[in-house]
């Protein structure tokens, strides 16, 4: 079959490459082992497109319907509602790979067209080869890492997203019951439902928010204060003090965590023992640091300001050195104080160099689960703990290890995982918007 080189056949190499992966190159293009192994892979997905078909129903129905004869038969030769999901994302992945490589079928055959229409001559078997191999090779260096990236990554991703829309709980556990699609009803429930779980899930929110703002500022300003009497003092050992502030943060964190969980201990914690030995606390008087509500949260925000100040007091000491002197001394030379220098010369200087580090540490303080579970794992109860299983200072990925360990709740806790991910997803994309590679067009 015939194609002109001035361009007008430019519709007819498209869809004829649109219609069977490789056509144009085997009809028009006179690329014949390139159009081959094109059609080899539509041929192969053809050849498996029922098995596709069925991952993707069983993905659409999660099984049989409960009334269906198949429940009779002994639990172990039940379907597993589960397992139909993760197939039918993987089969999706697998889709996704084959468009993709259908998508570069059609250009590639787009490309040889231009060519030919500019040489006005087809590329010989010889050169066709060498140019799919050029093409070819970087394509197969990336080509584990996606395919581990699809199964590692993207798949479990949309998996706990799907789950959100399901009723896998404790009371829908594969095989002996079916998981089915619920929509939105799991999101009412947290959200709007009125009810023990929506008042737990609003009051962990706050709390979650309240912590990730606190134990993100008062680490960073306690830091910088830190840092700013250490460089402006001119006390003398300054590097000593240095070594010490930066031991909590050094100190692996559950080690830290569960010494003042036992030092904070109301019964016999070191703390209130001292107090007591001290005349401050009478015999039998203790201050309950992790069993009240309100002292519990506030103890959470307090230790994590003690572990976490050294990092952010060496960080901000670092870009405070990096500052030219010339601005001090010509700051000093207008007549401007201590104070006006450090309000502003040091302090813009040092957020500008820091913020994006700031961003980082509130994102990472809302999923700080080590803090919360090792001091006081949630501790203590509140009105609606027996049905939520969340206590005062559970935030919410700890609640999340609750719903999924003790209660056995997917569904929420997947909610709770999907909604993490839209609050923290803009703060992720603004960090990765502000790296030097993106803005000058890297990637």
């Amino acid at each position: 079959m015939q194609i002109e080189a001035d361009g007008t056949s430019q519709k007819k190499v498209l869809v004829t490459s649109c219609c069977f992966m490789g056509l144009s190159h085997i009809l028009f293009l006179k690329e014949y082992l390139k159009g081959a192994l094109y059609a080899l892979v539509e041929i192969a997905f053809l050849c498996f497109l029922p098995f596709t078909c069925k991952k993707v129903v069983n993905l659409i129905t999660l099984g049989p319907k409960i009334d269906s004869d198949i429940w009779s038969l002994p639990v172990k030769e039940h379907p597993n509602s589960v397992h139909m999901l993760i197939d039918g994302i993987l089969v999706l992945a697998v889709f996704s790979v084959f468009v993709a490589v259908y998508v570069i079928s059609v250009r590639g055959a787009q490309k040889s067209y231009r060519e030919y229409c500019r040489t006005k001559r087809f590329m010989s078997q010889k050169a066709s080869l060498s140019e799919l191999g050029n093409r070819a090779f970087p394509l197969a260096g990336l080509t584990p890492c996606v395919l581990m990236l699809l199964v590692f990554v993207v798949v479990p991703l949309v998996f706990s997203i799907l789950v959100a829309f399901t009723n896998y709980n404790v009371s829908h556990i594969p095989p002996k019951n079916k998981v089915d699609w619920v929509g939105f009803s799991n999101f009412k429930d947290l959200f709007t439902g009125g009810n023990s779980w929506s008042s737990g899930f609003a009051r962990i929110a706050v709390w979650t928010l309240i912590w990730a703002i606190l134990s993100t500022f008062t680490c960073y300003f306690g830091g910088l204060l830190v840092a700013v009497q250490l460089k402006e003092s001119g006390i003398k050992g300054a590097s000593v003090f240095r070594f010490i502030f930066i031991l909590p943060y050094a100190v692996p964190g559950v080690i830290t965590m569960l010494v003042w969980k036992n030092m904070l201990n109301g019964s016999f914690g070191t703390v209130n023992k001292t107090l007591q030995a001290l005349g401050i606390l009478t015999n039998g008087q203790v201050i309950p640091w992790l069993s009240d509500a309100t002292l519990a949260q506030i103890m959470c925000i307090v230790i994590n300001l003690w572990s976490g100040f050294g990092y952010f007091m060496m960080l901000t000491m670092g870009t405070m050195t990096a500052i030219s002197q010339d601005l001090y001394e010509a700051a000093k030379i207008d007549g401007a104080n201590g104070p006006q220098i450090l309000r502003h010369i040091t302090l813009p200087l040092v957020l500008y160099q820091t913020m994006p580090l700031i961003i980082m540490s509130f994102t990472h303080n809302i999923n700080n689960f080590g803090i919360i579970y090792f001091l006081t794992g949630g501790a203590p109860t509140v009105a609606d703990s027996t049905i939520t299983s969340a206590g005062a200072t559970d935030i919410l990925v700890t609640w999340i290890y609750k719903l999924t360990i003790t209660l056995q709740r997917y569904d929420y806790a997947s909610v709770i995982a999907v909604l993490i991910f839209v609050v923290l997803a803009p703060f992720a994309i603004y960090q990765f918007m502000q790296t030097k590679a993106y803005k000058e067009g890297e990637v």
